[in-house]
Parts: structure tokens; C-alpha cells; sequence
């Protein structure tokens, strides 16, 4: 099962947000804008993180954070079948209170039948009041009926007549279940690995480390089918067996004197007590010896343990062990409560790229898809462009809080932004652009045709104090790459202006001005007035600058001319440069 969509109610700095989920979810946005808070909430959920009053958003006493999980197993189909839609989803909510007390609850389809009413079945149990309705042919002929014989056969009834009748689908008023105290794991298990945290911990054999979980699997595994194993374990039994009294109450004849005369010796003192001593040596369990006294040493050029690594390889480690665990399939019995616990994993990350250098965020990128791809869901909170892949749009969140009032928000895009092969070509103008992915953090974007324009506006922007950091220059390729990422920007909502050329040069033909216009009517069909705007060039950079055409490479001799003594910029193009950073 996955996370189909999550809804968020009053916590920290989110009113209510709705959001479609992914298999890999990459959330960004700016700082004390509620990227975390939304990973705390999805924590909440899973019990990972205790709910306190400042956890409230403003004057609310209530919060609470829903689920919609789908793809289920047919283990998991058969487990939640009360909870189960026509479409195979469930719905659970996990509503706090103020004062600490909270609750899970499911979303069931309830009948619009008052009799078919689950809630309603103990008003059934008696012949006379079930005779006059259709269940009657459901129950036992003979005996008394039961609060549960009505439920099944309001069930039986539901299956075969389920085309002919309506439903609502509303909050359940009991547990989730049934159960006082829902499991977090029966969801699924869920890793958290924060943003500063010693990877020693992740690397102890507690079983509440990432690494424990792994090494406890193994130690599981070699215990029932390593025969040394299995030896060493009766051999300790045997020699066990020595030091303690047997099942006909005596002791064993090998037993250490030292041990008898140490009992006898404190009888003897405690004998006007009428009180005997008999000291028993308990067996230890040779799986958790064997755990409590393992050490990871890592071999980088100097052995060492791992608290003596550097931050970089200790995140390395982290991260690597995650993907390890995310490969296996552990299916395991919930011992408490005697319920199979979902195979789910679901992976939170809080700025994974913390101590790694930019060549290896981007490849920690692709490991997070792969991780994804192998039927984990992957959740990132990042300040990294490394971990956004524009192609995988999709995946991109971006949270924003404009004002305390309306709280934080998430933007998305769901569907698709481009036609043919619109994202083809967009795609392409990475290798132009590699950094472009940056333009999911700023506060205004500033398309412009090529690394000419990219170089010399903030240069100029810089000169005259308007340049602002907050703004990101993006050189798009071309002129007729303009269009898609407009068509981007327009879905996430992020603020842009489209600095374009008009290409009426004097020295062009009839067909090449005509072709210009088709571009530059491209570029004003896609704007949305409400998101950003365009200003145009007349004609192109060079001409704009004073800049003769053709000169060398056209970055470094436009940043020359306008560093150069005799460069004056003209009225026309500085209230253009203050427009574009305004």
C-alpha cells in the first residue's frame, strides 16, 4: 500500500492543505515557509512524533492528518476490508486533541438503508424486529442472533445487492478497527532520517536504528538456518543447565561449589528468617549477545569507527543503508497484537544534501529515484536545485506561506504542461542550462533568450544596486524554448517576466522577421497575466547595448563593453534592467 493523497488539518503552520501524493515527492520552497511541517505531520501520523499544544495552529483545539492509501495487497484488501472503496482505496484519520488525547479512524461506505447500517445492527438481534427486512434470510434459521450474526448478514446482503443501493462515505464513530490502540506500523513502516543527526545512531544494533532493523533480519535468519548456530545455542543451553536447579528440584552434579557455598553462606545468615537462598544463573539469549556486541568499522584508506568518519561519508552510510532496507521484503508478525504489518516503506528525508558536495547530490538524486522505482515512497524536503529533475515535474511541491492568515500552501502540478515534442525539447535545453532547476526557489524568475542576456542584465542589475538575490536568471536556450518554461512556471504559479528579442534587425529578410513573430506570439500566448509578464528587446541585446554584432564570443565581449570607459547605457534599456527587477 502507498500514500495515495494527504490532507493536514491545523498543524503548526498549515490551516488545510490537500495534496496528491507520489512515489517520490521532492517538497521545497523557501525557509519558515512549512516544508517540515508537512513532514512532521506525515511523523504525527505514524506515532513517530507526539503532538503538544504549540503544535496547534492558532486558536484551534482540534488538528488532525488523513491519509487516502491505495494500492493495497490482497493481504492488506482482506485486513481492511470494512474500510475498503469501490476503488480499492482506505481512508484513516488520526485526530489530537488539546490536552494530549488522540484517536484513528477510518472512512467507511456506509448504506443509506438504516438497516444496513453497521451501527445500527444491535437494534436487529432480536427475530421480531429483523422479520419485516430482508435479512431474515441471512441469519440462522434457529438459536439467538448475535450483534455479529447481524453484521455478517448485512454484509452478505451489501456483496449481492451492493448495484442496487446507495452509499455515503463518512468517518466511522469507533477506533480504527476496533482497537483502542491502532499499530502505526500496521500502515506500513516508515524511516525518518533528519536533517542533523550522528550516523552512529543509525549504525548501532539497537532495533530501533535503521542498521538494527537490517542486522536483526540477519541475525534472525542465521539463528534458524546456520547449524554452527544452532549448536552453539545448545551448547549454551547445556552449560546453562549447570549452574541451576533441574525439573526434579536438585541441583546438577557439576555445578560449581563456589556457587553452592555462596547460597549456604547467606542461608545460614538469613536462618532466623526462616529464609533460603538459591542463586540462579539465567541463559542468555545468544541473538541479542551477539547483537549488543557488534561495531561497525569502516575502511576508507584508515580503519576506524565510524564517529572518526567526516559528515560527508557519514550521511553516505546513512543513505546507503536506507536503500539497502528499502530491497528487502521483511513481512513480519506484529508480536503485540498478533496482526501481519504492512511490507510498506515509506522514506522521509530532511535535507539529504547537508555535507555532500554538488556532483554528489545529483547523484543522490538518482538513488532516490531508484529507491522510489523499487515500490518505496520517498518523501524530500531540500533547499538543493541538485535534487530537483525538471522532467519528473510531477513530483515537485512547492510550499508557501504568503501570510499567517491563509497559512501555509502547496503548489503542484498535475498534469501535463507540454504538447508533442514540447518536452523533448525542453529536456534538451538542460545540457544548456543544468542549473535552470533553481528557478523552483526563487521569489521572481527572469526568462531570458540565451548566456549573452544571462551575463550582462544582472551585471548591469548589479551596477545600478536593483540586482536582487532572490530573483533567479534563467538562460532558456533559445527564443522558442521561452514558451515552455512559462508554460512551467504558470502551473507552479511562480512569478516570471520573459525578456525576449524582437528580431526586426534591418539586415533580415521578409521570412526571417515573419518567423521572429511567430516566436515572439508563442512567447505572449503563453503568459498568464495573473503569474508574469514579457518586455521585449529592440531588436536583440547588441543593439539594446550599443554593441556592434558579431564580435567574438558574445558573453565576454558584451561584459567588456559594458565594463568599458565610454559605455553609457541609455534611458531606454536602465528603466528595462528596472522593470525585470522590480
Amino acid at each position: 500500500m502507498r500514500f495515495d493523497s494527504l490532507k493536514i488539518s491545523n498543524w503548526r503552520s498549515i490551516k488545510e492543505i490537500d495534496i496528491e501524493a507520489q512515489d517520490l515527492m521532492v517538497i521545497i520552497g523557501r525557509n519558515n515557509h512549512g516544508k517540515s511541517n508537512i513532514l512532521s505531520a506525515i511523523l504525527f501520523f505514524f506515532s513517530q512524533l507526539k503532538h503538544q499544544d504549540l503544535d496547534f495552529n492558532c486558536a484551534s483545539e482540534v488538528l488532525f492528518v488523513e491519509i487516502v492509501f491505495n494500492d493495497l495487497s490482497n493481504e492488506e484488501k482482506s485486513r481492511f476490508t470494512k474500510y475498503l472503496t469501490s476503488d480499492n482505496k482506505i481512508t484513516v484519520r488520526k485526530t489530537a486533541y488539546k490536552g494530549g488525547s488522540f484517536e484513528y479512524r477510518g472512512f467507511v461506505e456506509k448504506c443509506t438503508i438504516e438497516w444496513l447500517r453497521e451501527e445500527e445492527a444491535s437494534s436487529y438481534t432480536k427475530r421480531e424486529n429483523v422479520e419485516d427486512t430482508p435479512l431474515i434470510d441471512f441469519l440462522p434459521a434457529q438459536g439467538r442472533i448475535t450483534k455479529q450474526d447481524v453484521v455478517n448478514a448485512q454484509t452478505s446482503y451489501i456483496e449481492e445487492h451492493r448495484g442496487e443501493l446507495e452509499f455515503v462515505y463518512q468517518k466511522e464513530e469507533t477506533e480504527f478497527l476496533g482497537l483502542k490502540s491502532v499499530a502505526a506500523s500496521s500502515f506500513g513502516e516508515l524511516y525518518f532520517i533528519p536533517a542533523v543527526k550522528d550516523a552512529v545512531s543509525d549504525f548501532s544494533s539497537k532495533e530501533s536504528s535503521v542498521f538494527g532493523r537490517i542486522y536483526s533480519g540477519v541475525i534472525s535468519s542465521m539463528s534458524e538456518s546456520n547449524n554452527d548456530w544452532r549448536m552453539a545455542k545448545e551448547r549454551l543451553a547445556e552449560l546453562f543447565s549447570i549452574f541451576n536447579i533441574n525439573d526434579d528440584g536438585e541441583h546438577h552434579e557439576r555445578r560449581p561449589q563456589e556457587i553452592t557455598e555462596l547460597e549456604l553462606s547467606l542461608s545460614r545468615e538469613l536462618s532466623v528468617w526462616g529464609t533460603k537462598i538459591d542463586i540462579e544463573i539465567k541463559e542468555p539469549d545468544i541473538d541479542s549477545v551477539i547483537k549488543s556486541n557488534t561495531q561497525i568499522w569502516i575502511d576508507d584508506g584508515v580503519r576506524t569507527d565510524i564517529v572518526r568518519k567526516g559528515h560527508g561519508l557519514q550521511r553516505a552510510l546513512t543513505l546507503a543503508l536506507v536503500q539497502v532496507l528499502a530491497k528487502e521484503t521483511p513481512g513480519r508478525i506484529h508480536t503485540d497484537e498478533d496482526v501481519r504489518i504492512s511490507n510498506s516503506k515509506y522514506f522521509i528525508f530532511e535535507e539529504p544534501e547537508l555535507y555532500l558536495h554538488p556532483q554528489a547530490q545529483r547523484q543522490l538524486f538518482d538513488s532516490f529515484v531508484r529507491l522510489s522505482d523499487l515500490g518505496s515512497q520517498v518523501i524530500i524536503c531540500t533547499h538543493s536545485s541538485g535534487l530537483i529533475d525538471l522532467e519528473r515535474y510531477r513530483s515537485i511541491y512547492i510550499a508557501d506561506k504568503s501570510n499567517d492568515e491563509s497559512g501555509t500552501v502547496v503548489r503542484k502540478c498535475a498534469g501535463d504542461i507540454f504538447e508533442g515534442n514540447e518536452k523533448r525539447d525542453f529536456n534538451l535545453t538542460y545540457w544548456i542550462n543544468p542549473d535552470r532547476n533553481e528557478l523552483f526557489f526563487a521569489k521572481k524568475v527572469i526568462l531570458l533568450e540565451g548566456a549573452t542576456e544571462k551575463a550582462v542584465i544582472p551585471a548591469l542589475a548589479k551596477r545600478f544596486n536593483i540586482f536582487n538575490y532572490e530573483y533567479a536568471a534563467i538562460d532558456c536556450g533559445s527564443k522558442n524554448s521561452i514558451p515552455q518554461y512559462i508554460k512551467l512556471l504558470n502551473c507552479f504559479l511562480i512569478p516570471y517576466v520573459a525578456v525576449y528579442d524582437l528580431d526586426h534587425q534591418l539586415d533580415k529578410s521578409r521570412d526571417a522577421v515573419n518567423a521572429a513573430d511567430i516566436s515572439t506570439q508563442k512567447i505572449l500566448d503563453a503568459i498568464e497575466d495573473e503569474v508574469g509578464y514579457g518586455l521585449a528587446l529592440v531588436n536583440d541585446i547588441e543593439e539594446e547595448l550599443g554593441l556592434s554584432r558579431g564580435a567574438g564570443s558574445k558573453p565576454y565581449e558584451a561584459l567588456n563593453h559594458i565594463n568599458s570607459r565610454e559605455f553609457q547605457i541609455s534611458v531606454r534599456m536602465l528603466e528595462k534592467i528596472t522593470n525585470i527587477y522590480s
